[in-house]
């Protein structure tokens, strides 16, 4: 088995690295005739900005919607913020799931 946080480091790094080289006019298209691109990576940060808000003992706050283009960015954020947090291998691997579902729907 993977070490949860070599994992969820990898799926992040693929995420952000493929929403950040995604070009506005596809992350703006819905999958299959469903959300788009960039609301299923929304939907991603907020669940990281959850979890780490879980380990850190904090109120869960609303990710904003700062536009398309800085979906990447966001995940990177929450992202990182969730590793800093140092979450116990059950959320991290139930992070490392929700970034792997949606690379695979990307």
């Amino acid at each position: 088995m993977i070490e949860p946080t070599i994992d969820y480091g990898e799926e992040l790094t693929r995420v952000v690295d493929f929403l950040r080289s995604m070009p506005l006019a596809k992350l703006s298209r819905p999958v299959d005739d469903g959300p788009t691109r960039a609301e299923l990576a929304r939907d991603v940060a907020q669940k990281l900005a959850d979890a780490c808000a879980g380990a850190e003992g904090r109120p869960v706050r609303a990710v904003p919607d700062v536009g398309e283009g800085a979906v990447g960015d966001q995940i990177a954020v929450t992202g990182a913020d969730l590793l800093r947090a140092g979450p116990n291998d059950e959320v991290l691997a139930e992070a490392a799931g929700h970034l792997r579902t949606l690379r695979l729907a990307l």
